[in-house]
C-alpha cells in the first residue's frame, strides 16, 4: 500500500473509518522543550461546542470518546479518531503542538511529522513539515476536515507566538487563569456553570516530590493511573527481566512493562492488585481499586491503566503504585516509562521512570497516603529486585512466591 507524502498545503482523502494520528518530533528531546499535543474538534464555524471537544493530557478521553489521546511519550503523540461517530455537527479536527510556557520555539526542531494510519494500521498519508527557523510556539500541524460528505487530510504547519492557552482560546475553549490574591468579598460570587478547562499539570520530580489534595464531602471520583512506555523493541541479553530471571526467559520478544499497587486498608486488609496472578480486583466493590487489562505486547497505545473508586477514599491507608519489567532486559531509560494520574478537576501529575540501576526490574512508583481524609501523593521511584525485596522495603507484610501470566 503506497503511502502518499505531505508538505505543507497539501491535502488528500483518507477513509472513513478508525484512523491513527500520530505526532513524531525530531530530535524527539530538545533540552527546555516540553511540548504538548492536543486536538480540537471543530464545527463549520471553526470553533468548539464546549470544553469537551479539546483532547489533551488534562482530559484524554473526552465527550463521546470519538478522538482520543491514546499515547503521550518523548517525541511521540497518538490519537485515535473515530470518524463513522464523531459527535453530529463535526467538520474539522484540528491537531496542534505548543511549547509549555513558551521556553523556547519550533526553530529548535528539525521536523515535525505527521502519520494517518487506517483501522488496520497501515500509513496512509505522511505529511513532514521542516521547523528549522520556526519562531513560533504554537502550530497548527495538520486537520481533518469534511467536504462534500468526504473526510480528507490537510498538513497545515502554520501558527502563532503563544503557548496552549491563547492556541486553545483561538478554538474557543475557555480556559481558567490563575486567581489573583484580593480581599473576600462581602457576598459571594454565584457559582459558575462550568468550571473552564485547566491546562496546569504537575510533575513531581525529586525537586517537587509530593503533592497533597484536600479532603472532599463528595469524595475523590474515579482516580486513574495510566502506565505508558516505549514500543520499541528491547536489545537481545541474558537477562529476561523480573520473572525471566527466575525462569530461564530470553530477551528476544521486546519489552513488558506490567502495572500493580499494594494497598492496604483502614481495617488492616493487605493485598495486591496485577496482572501477574490474575488479581484485577473491581472497581464498584471491594477492594474498590480495578486493573483495566494487560498490555502484553505493547500494541495497546493506551498502555496500562489502574482505576481507583475515590469515592470510597475513606476505606483505604494506602496504595503503593508500582511498575515492573514482566519481560525484556532490565532498561528503565530505554522504555521511557512515565506514570500519570489523573483525579476529577485536579491537574493531571506526571511522573518519569527513567532513572534506577538496570539491574532491577522492579520500581515503587509513588505511594498513595490517606491523611485526615486528604489524598498525599508521594513521588518514590525506587528500584528493588522484586516483589518481595519491595514489600519489605514499605513494611507491607505479603508473602510473595514466583508467578507466570
Amino acid at each position: 500500500m503506497s503511502v502518499t507524502q505531505l508538505v505543507a498545503g497539501a491535502n488528500c482523502p483518507v477513509p472513513r473509518e478508525k484512523l491513527h494520528v500520530e505526532v513524531l518530533l525530531s530530535p524527539a528531546q530538545v533540552s527546555g522543550a516540553e511540548v504538548d499535543i492536543s486536538a480540537f474538534v471543530l464545527t463549520a464555524t471553526g470553533k468548539v461546542r464546549g470544553d469537551d471537544d479539546m483532547v489533551f493530557y488534562g482530559q484524554p478521553r473526552p465527550g463521546n470518546g470519538s478522538v482520543a489521546f491514546v499515547d503521550n511519550s518523548a517525541g511521540r503523540a497518538e490519537f485515535v479518531v473515530d470518524l463513522p461517530n464523531v459527535l453530529a455537527g463535526t467538520e474539522k479536527i484540528a491537531f496542534t503542538a505548543t511549547i509549555h510556557e513558551n521556553r523556547t520555539n519550533f526553530g529548535a526542531f528539525t521536523r515535525l511529522q505527521v502519520t494517518v494510519k487506517n483501522a488496520a494500521g497501515q500509513a496512509v498519508l505522511q505529511a513532514t513539515l521542516p521547523a528549522k527557523g520556526m519562531v513560533e510556539s504554537a502550530l497548527i500541524l495538520g486537520e481533518l476536515y469534511l467536504r462534500q460528505g468526504a473526510w480528507k487530510f490537510r498538513a497545515v504547519g502554520q501558527g502563532f507566538a503563544g503557548g496552549l492557552k491563547p492556541l486553545a482560546e483561538h478554538f474557543g475553549v475557555e480556559i481558567s487563569d490563575p486567581a489573583p490574591a484580593a480581599a473576600p468579598p462581602v457576598t459571594p460570587p454565584p457559582a459558575p456553570a462550568k468550571k473552564p478547562i485547566s491546562l496546569s499539570k504537575v510533575t513531581l520530580d525529586k525537586g517537587k516530590p509530593r503533592v497533597s489534595l484536600e479532603k472532599k464531602t463528595e469524595g475523590f471520583g474515579e482516580i486513574r493511573i495510566n502506565l505508558n512506555w516505549n514500543r520499541g523493541q528491547a536489545p537481545a541479553a541474558k537477562s529476561g527481566g523480573l520473572l525471566g530471571g527466575l525462569f530461564g526467559v530470553g530477551s528476544n520478544k521486546g519489552m513488558d512493562l506490567d502495572v500493580g499497587c499494594l494497598y492496604e486498608q483502614r481495617d488492616g486488609t493487605i493485598s495486591a492488585i496485577q496482572a501477574l496472578g490474575n488479581r484485577f480486583g473491581s472497581f464498584r466493590s471491594d477492594p474498590y481499586i480495578e486493573l483495566k487489562g494487560d498490555d502484553r505486547t505493547g500494541a495497546i497505545s493506551e498502555g496500562e491503566w489502574l482505576h481507583i473508586n475515590g469515592q470510597q477514599w475513606q476505606t483505604f491507608k494506602r496504595i503503593l503504585v508500582y511498575a515492573f519489567i514482566y519481560e525484556g532486559a532490565p532498561n528503565w531509560a530505554q522504555t521511557d516509562g512515565v506514570v500519570s494520574i489523573y483525579v476529577p478537576n485536579e491537574p493531571p501529575l506526571e511522573i518519569r521512570l527513567t532513572e534506577g540501576s538496570n539491574s532491577l526490574g522492579m520500581c515503587a512508583v509513588v505511594l498513595l497516603e490517606n491523611v485526615n481524609g486528604a489524598l498525599q501523593v508521594n513521588r518514590e521511584v525506587r528500584y528493588f529486585r522484586g516483589h518481595q525485596e519491595m514489600d519489605q522495603a514499605y513494611r507491607w507484610g505479603l508473602n510473595w512466591r514466583a508467578g507466570a501470566k
